[in-house]
């Protein structure tokens, strides 16, 4: 991919053809394409301040994928596929790992050079349990606990050990009651909360999306550009950090694809919203500071405004004191159906695994639980944030957006939270 600032117009062109040739062809198509636009630019290119930055950044990497011989990989999903049928009713069942490694050079023609080498694997097992009209399904995250690094991350995740537990409340859930319904507490996990933050904060703070680019494709905003630095987006426990520095996290890197070097900072502070998620374009246009987000799903797309590691920092509640703070409600666990309107606000989600609280105390499984918010106001209803002890490290490799389509890996860490007065319902 290259890219071509000219007379204040940018182009772009991807070529597969790395000879001399090739590379000089896909120049000159990119600075057409820049001379052709420069009238109808959105952002005077002339104007950016381009970096011309040299760096590297590595995966930190104890037992990389290649090394690990592939029989060694087979009999670790055929122990777990005999272990995962530990019930006859339990009727479909699957396991899998999908790695992933990305290798990226960055040049500028003012000496910019930044090589960046990224490892990931995503585990997955499922069964499916069935009785007379009644099916149910239990997961492992749901192919949300992804995280960057090798093998060793089988043993970091607890995935080895997981087989017998994921089977037990698939059972479990065949001989529970329906979730009640009703105005109520909702305590979410971390591996609910991923897809909360990704969809309900992520999405609607992409800058790009705020400025109308993803009108016609992925849907607006709610958040406008005035909204910064003076809307109460949650409540005061809610703050949420756009972080690439996190080894392990799915998304971790310290340059993006526009050479910007990336560096934690906070988009929700105290429930105040501080700062877009907008790479540098989307900050010349919008005149406002964003962070260091513009990603590319390969060589053949542009980078555009993408969520990253998208966490929310712990508070200081252990799980055992959320609980005990509920009167009435429920504990949700692993995504299992979502629902969201255009502007990502309005909502309704599904969770594979519920348990019901009354009084400060855990008293049964239910199924199918779900429950439905408005982004607005549902963030200033958290009232709980777990501490350390409660907070996950887990990513999704299926995040879409653009035109053509770009599918990303992103990264979301979160504690346990406790939302008050949420309309849960029951149902499949």
């Amino acid at each position: 991919m290259v890219t071509v600032h000219c007379n204040g117009g940018l182009g772009y062109a991807s070529t597969p053809d790395l000879s001399v040739d090739g590379m000089k062809r896909a120049f000159q198509r990119a600075k057409e394409w820049a001379e052709n636009t420069a009238e109808n630019s959105v952002v005077d290119t002339a104007k950016l301040e381009l970096p011309h930055l040299v760096g590297n950044y590595k995966t930190p990497v104890q037992r990389p994928w290649n090394t690990v011989p592939l029989n060694e990989k087979l009999e670790i999903l055929k122990d777990i596929d005999a272990r995962l049928p530990s019930d006859e009713r339990i009727v479909d069942w699957s396991c899998s790992l999908m790695s992933i490694q990305k290798s990226a050079l960055y040049i500028t023609n003012q000496g910019g050079y930044i090589q960046q080498e990224l490892e990931m694997l995503a585990p997955d097992m499922m069964v499916i349990a069935n009785q007379g009209a009644i099916t149910q399904k239990r997961s492992f995250g749901s192919r949300g606990v992804s995280q960057q690094g090798g093998m060793e991350i089988l043993d970091r995740v607890g995935f080895l050990d997981a087989a017998e537990q994921i089977s037990a409340e698939a059972i479990q859930l065949l001989e529970a009651p329906d979730c009640p319904s009703g105005k109520m507490d909702l305590i979410l996990m971390a591996d609910q909360m991923m897809l909360q933050i990704h969809e309900s904060i992520g999405h609607p703070l992409e800058l790009d999306r705020i400025l109308g680019d993803e009108r016609n494709y992925a849907g607006t905003s709610f958040v406008t550009l005035d909204m910064f630095g003076e809307y109460r987006y949650g409540s005061s426990l809610l703050n949420v950090t756009f972080d690439p520095g996190i080894p392990e996290e799915f998304a971790s890197y310290k340059y993006d694809d526009h050479g910007m070097q990336a560096e934690k900072s906070y988009l929700i502070k105290e429930g105040i919203l501080q700062r877009p998620l907008g790479g540098q374009l989307s900050q010349a246009r919008a005149s406002m500071k964003g962070v260091a987000n513009s990603r590319a799903s390969s060589w053949n797309r542009p980078p555009i405004d993408r969520m990253a590691n998208l966490n929310i920092e712990p508070g200081s509640q252990s799980l055992e004191e959320l609980i005990a703070s509920v009167e009435r409600g429920v504990l949700m666990r692993t995504n299992t159906s979502w629902s969201i309107d255009d502007s990502r606000n309005k909502f309704q989600f599904g969770c594979e695994f519920g348990e019901l609280i009354e009084n400060g105390k855990i008293v049964g499984v239910v199924k199918n639980p779900n429950y439905r918010g408005i982004s607005e106001t549902f963030w200033r209803a958290l009232k709980g944030v777990g501490d350390r002890s409660t907070f996950e490290v887990l990513g999704t490799p299926y995040c879409g957006k653009g035109e053509p389509n770009q599918i990303i890996r992103v990264g979301h860490a979160s504690p346990a939270c406790l939302f008050g007065d949420v309309d849960v319902f029951g149902g499949a």
